[in-house]
């Protein structure tokens, strides 16, 4: 299996790393290593977590992100990374616009 990162969730991921970075020099960092590595466990649990919207949902391990996927093939296909702590509402309109 490969893993393809869509346009949209690296905006989502940049736009995490610059609001951590602010808060703290080195969090924006730890924030891209992070979600990587939550990226990455994908390739060993693709396909288990529960579906919103027609996308799997994996939740980040260190913060409070949504990891939002599917899976076509052998292709993961990451669709957005949603900050959690946002209205369920605004999360919603995220997903339905792609």
């Amino acid at each position: 299996m490969k893993i393809e990162i869509l346009s949209i969730a690296m905006s989502d991921i940049q736009f995490g790393q610059q609001f951590y970075e602010q808060q703290q020099e080195g969090l924006g960092a730890y924030f891209l290593d992070s979600l990587f590595s939550d990226i990455e466990a994908l390739l060993l649990y693709a396909g288990i977590h529960q579906q919103f919207f027609g996308y799997y949902r994996a939740l980040s391990k260190r913060f409070p992100y949504a990891i939002y996927y599917r899976v076509n093939g052998q292709t993961i296909q990451v669709w957005r990374i949603l900050d959690c702590r946002q209205r369920p509402s605004r999360i919603v309109s995220a997903l339905k616009a792609n």
